[in-house]
């Protein structure tokens, strides 16, 4: 018995034939069968060959070409046909020996080419497989956004719906038959693409979102409010220090280790924009928690941030260490940060000022901080604690799940005698 026939996958743009290898135009030009969704199939011209248009039903098609094995079938398809398309599908499902793959270069890679920007970092997904509220969180925090548009979701609703989620940190390039002669690319603010309905909206174009320099990361409003925890992105945070803040994870672990009481005097040492100071103040309702912070920028987002929890018990504090703290009352909790800067100076003043029984968490990022931080916390208390915390957050990349590693972070902490 003979084994059935190759069915060849080939990748194709908006150039259409004229764009295809030699041996891809052979394939389609000889073949017996041409398989695509409607835009991929009008790129070629009509002849005598069998055509069949993939629907919604792709185990449908899985099974039609299992039973075409005496003929030549070749499966049109957007682009590199791997990159997100029916070839990963048709491979799982019938066998990768049944298949051969011509790939062309992906829109999507057409579409960073035009705007001439990397992608290699960017968050990429397609609304013809997911709804735009699912991925809101992640674009939201994205440096980068690959978009492929669909005809429920064109550009100019896809922009509608970010600003209403008060997504406004992007400039936008939408990509329109990129390869083709009435190719455009359009460079454009998302307030002002709200208004450009004549913008297309097909599977074959891509919105290319970058972020905006010096422009505070959005805030999802839709997020639940906890008591400890709240993600990152429940929080105003500085363009310039987007990833800084300290991770729901560590601040839960911060926040265990200082053990605060409702009446609790708490200094929080380097609180950037006051994530772990506002959810210490919630703890501490009846007492005091005081973020000092040397950058005037992030201090400002302190305040934002504490209105916006409506954080009554909370002081922003402008300054250098240990000056900064000159003139404020003795703590009982002190939770001190330090990446990349010597961290010996303000900590000894910290645990100098540091009430009796009161506890000290340092987190850190470097192994020299460590290394100076347990020294002077085993003068104050022989069991120091040490923790070296890695985390990996899953993130969605078209329809696959990855993980992306933060950099190690050390955790030490200590009580004082008293």
């Amino acid at each position: 018995m003979n084994p059935p026939s190759k069915i060849h996958i080939v990748g194709i743009n908006q150039d259409g034939q004229s764009g295809l290898t030699g041996r891809a135009r052979e394939l389609v030009e000889t073949a017996d069968l041409l398989v695509g969704d409607p835009y991929v199939l009008r790129l070629i011209p009509q002849s005598d060959v069998k055509r069949l248009v993939i629907g919604t039903d792709l185990e449908e098609l899985a099974k039609h070409l299992d039973a075409c094995s005496e003929q030549r079938v070749v499966v049109l398809a957007a682009g590199d046909p791997l990159f997100y398309g029916v070839a990963r599908f048709l491979c799982n499902r019938l066998g990768k020996d049944r298949f051969e793959v011509l790939p062309h270069v992906s829109t999507m890679q057409l579409a960073f080419a035009r705007v001439k920007e990397s992608w290699e970092d960017a968050f990429l997904t397609d609304l013809n497989f997911f709804d735009l509220p699912d991925v809101l969180d992640t674009i939201r925090g994205a440096d980068k956004v690959g978009l492929f548009t669909s005809e429920a979701m064109p550009p100019f609703r896809i922009a509608q719906v970010m600003l209403d989620a008060r997504i406004d940190c992007f400039t936008v390039y939408v990509c329109e038959n990129l390869g083709a002669p009435n190719e455009r690319v359009t460079h454009v603010e998302l307030a002002e693409l709200v208004d450009l309905v004549d913008l297309e909206g097909t599977p074959l174009n891509v919105m290319i979102f970058i972020r905006k320099p010096d422009v505070p990361e959005g805030v999802n409003e839709a997020l639940p409010r906890r008591l400890f925890g709240n993600p990152n992105e429940a929080f105003l945070q500085g363009a310039t220090k987007t990833g800084l803040s300290t991770p729901a994870e560590i601040r839960s672990m911060v926040l265990a280790e200082l053990n605060l009481e409702p009446a609790s005097i708490v200094w929080d040492i380097g609180a950037g924009c006051g994530c772990l100071s506002i959810e210490a103040a919630g703890i501490a309702h009846a007492g005091k928690v005081y973020a000092i912070e040397m950058d005037p920028e992030q201090c400002e987002l302190i305040a934002a941030n504490a209105k916006r929890f409506e954080v009554v018990n909370l002081v922003p504090v402008l300054g250098k260490t240990p000056d900064a703290w000159r003139e404020l009352p003795d703590p009982e909790a002190v939770s001190i940060r330090g990446n990349g800067h010597d961290i010996s100076s303000p900590l000894a003043a910290a645990v100098e000022r540091l009430r009796g029984g009161g506890r000290l968490v340092a987190t850190l990022g470097s192994i020299d901080n460590l290394a100076v931080a347990h020294r002077i916390l085993q003068n104050l208390d022989p069991n120091v604690n040490v923790r070296m915390i890695n985390l990996a957050h899953g993130t969605y990349q078209l329809d696959r799940i990855r993980f992306e590693s933060l950099n190690p972070i050390f955790l030490i902490s200590a009580v004082k005698p008293g």
